[in-house]
């Protein structure tokens, strides 16, 4: 009898589902809205309700069960405790899954990207955290509840600290930066003494397209900002000391793939950031760490961890590029539709 495989990676705003057989033929792909419990009104009763509705409609036009399920593997914004774990698990335990791992989505960067299924995942996106599994299949989360913890990076953090910084510099004996220009855009003023005013009054309203200031980090430290390129070198620090700790808290050798994924290290255009963060992380952990950016959609990692899971080991790579290819071609179809 056919067997499948299922592959989630779920975020605060849309969900991945990908169903693969067991040799890795794709069959299906359906993307729909967030199933984070953040992000529903019933909390975790709404990630059941919304996963049960989109597993109803993949298994019935495919003509299979949970039953015809041999492993799956979700990745999801905000498995971030291990309450909120053990609750998910539960979620998923109810939809009729026997074999499955729930994990928090910065791990499916390690399976996609690493060499040999371990190492570290650090996300750099809207927000950041960051994930280690070592070679005893041991996994640790460093971060992903915000600044308590140090989670002083990612597109918000430096969206907002391009405001600090510009009100720094009229106010509180900061450097003069290039990002005024930009921030007085955003705030839709031409005088600093309007300045606080606007940030409480404009911010509010203009927070969903707050992610521009963080490209205008960059551009401004191409152009050799100085206050821009220190920015970014406090974001790298603030990175190689989270995913330095899950390298410190895991059963290592020497030579750690370490992943970098999500936007603004992925589309992040000054090599101070990538290079400051290099540096640190090798000076914290006092090991090599091979640092990947990931090319490939972390949802890759879910379905070659739940393939992982059916074999009792990491697929080669030769299985490895062809899931990749897989579910690329699948993305690329959705989001050319969507433009």
């Amino acid at each position: 009898m056919r067997k499948y495989i299922i592959g989630v990676d779920g975020g605060n705003t849309k969900t991945d589902y990908f169903l693969f057989d067991n040799e890795c033929n794709f069959i299906d792909f359906h993307r729909a809205g967030t199933c984070s419990h953040e992000g529903l009104p019933d909390s975790f009763e709404g990630s059941y309700r919304v996963m049960k509705e989109e597993f109803t409609k993949l298994f019935e036009r495919n003509n299979i069960t949970v039953n015809d399920i041999s492993a799956a593997v979700f990745g999801l914004a905000g498995v971030d405790t291990p309450y909120q774990k053990k609750r998910l698990e539960e979620v998923v335990s109810r939809l009729g899954f026997a074999n499955y791992k729930v994990v928090n989505d910065s791990f499916l960067g390690i399976k996609a990207g690493s060499t040999n299924g371990s190492g570290v995942c650090s996300i750099n996106g809207t927000g950041t955290s960051a994930g280690g599994i070592d070679e005893d299949g041991t996994y640790i989360q460093v971060g992903g509840i915000g600044g308590i913890v140090g989670d002083e990076a990612g597109g918000s953090w430096l969206s907002r600290r391009a405001i600090t910084e510009t009100y720094n510099y009229y106010y509180r004996f900061g450097k003069k930066t290039l990002l005024s220009e930009y921030v007085f855009s955003y705030l839709e003023i031409d005088d600093p003494y309007y300045l606080m005013e606007a940030i409480s009054d404009v911010l509010p309203r203009k927070r969903k397209e707050l992610g521009i200031l963080g490209i205008k980090v960059f551009k401004c430290a191409r152009k050799g900002d100085e206050v821009s390129l220190d920015l970014l070198k406090e974001m790298a620090n603030n990175l190689a000391r989270s995913a330095g700790g899950c390298v410190k808290s895991l059963n290592f050798q020497d030579g750690v793939d370490v992943i970098l994924a999500g936007s603004v290290w992925v589309k992040g255009d000054h090599p101070i950031l990538i290079e400051t963060f290099k540096e640190k992380i090798n000076e914290y952990t006092k090991k090599k760490c091979n640092i990947i950016v990931l090319t490939v959609p972390p949802a890759t990692g879910a379905i070659i961890w739940a393939k992982e899971l059916v074999d009792g080991k990491f697929p080669d790579k030769s299985i490895r590029k062809l899931i990749c290819e897989k579910v690329q071609a699948q993305l690329e179809k959705i989001e050319s539709r969507g433009k």
